[in-house]
């Protein structure tokens, strides 16, 4: 992919989008839903109708050939791809762009540019494939600062080294998962880390917010494959020592892994890899309730076997994936390089039958791709294409965002019921008109799952912001206040720092404040993400701002 052909305004290329048969489904099924003809879309903009504000910052000479202020490449850098992003870019309301960004092709145009950005008084946002849905790459960074420099690290792409025997390679951080895995194919490996958002992010952006990728279970974040990374601090680089395990004090690499850009830029990694799978086993199961499937999951959880694939997605989901209605769907898979899974399959489904599910699609053999058909393959599907459905959504005045947690087993039920039923109340109070809240487990645990919810209701368009803002604060309290965790793999950003405030130990917050004020003095790294520098306070989106 090329920077050319990106988005500016919604998910993907421009050559991506959401195809007029899954516009008219949309369509009619929301107006059914919301028993009202929705409003006409505001079309997408265009880079000549978004006014930006001169840029603030002049390039010095060493950096003109790695640096530009063109307005489209402004306009892809000034956001994420949250919903307020979203919503902000098809009203044209893009006040904070970054000044300049620029394009390193080695370490050292990173420090000349961490240099300028000292000198000039400049904040710096680290920037990878820009994907983020809680505003982790967003440039408005207050008043303290006399620019913003976007440090986009795409031209850091290359695997650089393998070592075949350990099953292990040395990755610059820019590289986009399709790159990366179509390098390491020819070897036979693989990193065998796919988050949703795998086609358009980076090694370096999952290493910075703790990414959870394609296991359910055991290989569950990016942290499990970091053997050792690199990283450029405005203070000095850093380099950790490559090892398969030490227990030689705190481990470094944990003070980078989830620093969200804040203590400074990650441009390479050793990575463990895999070898390429070739035996794969799936199943489909149905359970009448959604907490008789979390219990058939927890026992899948406790068992020792370690599903690739465990998702428990609940009936209201399901059904509006267009997966049937016919209770919560799971959807159970193992994969591996060296032995057949039929053993593994086995025993999961006596476990899935003991607590009452029903088997409805059971495809246990070598190269079986059962989660490409039936029920699961077109929950898949929607999974895959949701984000470009937002280009429909939003512009049709719909509100529709998710959030993720982790809570311990003992704690679910409660945890479970307290936040559905809170955010419908929300949502209506909100909106004045009832909305659908849906959970999906994402990950499992042996001592708890990641809940996956996803919220949707009809609003108003020129009041989406300030009204998504009221839903996604309550989200955020009802989520900490139940006992749980304010991101399992979103990362915390500017939208979750009101949860990740309550949730982080106010003793260690002032420790990594220390550990950024030794490695990042004048406090510009990623301002407004995790904590506000020492001596700045940074604005953070309305209501987002914590205690």
């Amino acid at each position: 992919m090329t920077n050319a052909h990106r988005k500016f305004w919604g998910w993907g290329t421009e050559d991506q989008t959401a195809s007029a048969e899954e516009r008219a489904f949309l369509g009619a099924a929301l107006a059914k839903r919301y028993a009202t003809a929705l409003p006409t879309p505001v079309p997408p903009p265009k880079v000549e109708d978004i006014a930006l504000r001169a840029p603030r910052l002049a390039v010095p000479s060493n950096l003109q050939r790695i640096a530009t202020t063109d307005q489209r490449e402004r306009l892809i850098h000034a956001y994420g791809k949250s919903f307020p992003d979203s919503v902000r870019m098809f009203q044209r309301h893009v006040p904070h762009p970054p000044d300049v960004v620029v394009y390193p092709e080695s370490e050292a145009d990173i420090v000349a540019t961490l240099d300028w950005a000292g000198r000039a008084g400049a904040a710096v946002i680290p920037f990878g494939g820009g994907s983020s849905v809680v505003g982790g790459v967003e440039c408005d960074v207050g008043d303290s600062y006399k620019g913003v420099i976007t440090i986009d690290l795409a031209k850091l792409a290359g695997v650089l080294e393998i070592d075949r025997e350990s099953r292990a390679a040395r990755i610059e951080a820019g590289v986009f998962g399709p790159a990366l895995e179509a390098q390491l194919k020819p070897h036979g490996l693989t990193l065998r880390h796919f988050p949703q958002s795998f086609e358009y992010s980076t090694l370096g952006g999952w290493i910075a917010t703790r990414s959870g990728g394609h296991y359910a279970t055991l290989y569950t974040h990016i942290d499990d494959f970091v053997q050792s990374m690199r990283v450029i601090t405005p203070a000095g680089p850093i380099e950790t020592r490559r090892l398969p395990g030490s227990g030689a004090g705190p481990q470094p690499e944990r003070l980078f892994l989830g620093s969200e850009g804040i203590l400074g830029i990650i441009t390479e990694a050793w990575m463990r890899l895999q070898d390429q799978p070739k035996f794969r086993a799936s199943a489909t199961a149905r359970f009448a309730d959604f907490l008789a499937g979390a219990r058939a999951v927890r026992a899948l959880g406790q068992a020792g076997l370690y599903p690739s694939n465990c998702r428990l997605i609940d009936a209201n989901e399901a059904a509006g994936a267009g997966a049937g209605s016919a209770g919560s769907l799971l959807v159970l898979g193992f994969e591996g390089a060296d032995h057949p899974l039929d053993a593994w399959m086995s025993r999961a489904l006596e476990l899935v039958r003991d607590h009452g599910g029903l088997i409805v699609n059971d495809q246990p053999k070598e190269g079986a791709s059962g989660h490409r058909l039936g029920a699961a393959g077109a929950w898949r599907n929607a999974f895959l294409r949701a984000p470009f459905y937002r280009e429909v959504l939003v512009p049709s005045g719909l509100i529709a965002d998710t959030f993720e947690t982790a809570i311990t087993w003992d704690k679910f039920q409660a945890f479970y019921a307290t936040v559905t039923s809170r955010m419908q109340e929300v949502l209506a109070r909100v909106t004045g008109r009832p909305g659908t809240v849906t959970c999906r487990f994402t990950h499992v645990y042996p001592d708890g799952p990641a809940p996956y919810f996803t919220f949707q209701a009809l609003g108003r368009f020129d009041a989406l912001l300030d009204q998504w803002r009221t839903i996604k604060e309550a989200a955020n309290d009802v989520v900490i206040a139940a006992g749980g965790t304010s991101t399992h793999h979103h990362a915390v950003g500017r939208d979750h720092r009101s949860g990740y405030a309550r949730e982080c130990p106010p003793l260690f917050a002032d420790a990594l404040r220390a550990a950024k004020s030794r490695l990042d003095p004048q406090g510009l790294m990623n301002p407004g993400v995790l904590i506000d520098p020492a001596d700045r306070v940074v604005g953070i989106r309305g209501a987002m701002r914590p205690g």
